[in-house]
């Protein structure tokens, strides 16, 4: 998979997310809001959805490997 360069709103909006997910507090309306900066980015990007969530959760939840 290529590396993707996220814009940071997007790798902000999953941080956040993840966070909540992990405290235990993640609300459907922050999965949906990130389901669709996804949906929208991958649009615009011209990319795979898949590869995008794959890569933008690398990103935010393995920083060190995804500089790899």
């Amino acid at each position: 998979m290529a590396t993707i360069d996220f814009p940071a709103d997007l790798l902000a909006l999953e941080l956040t997310a993840w966070e909540a997910q992990q405290a235990g507090t993640l609300t459907t309306k922050q999965a949906a809001a990130v389901h669709e900066a996804i949906g929208t980015f991958a649009k615009q990007a011209q990319l795979p959805r898949l590869d995008v969530e794959m890569g933008l959760k690398k990103a935010v939840r393995h920083p060190q490997a995804a500089e790899s």
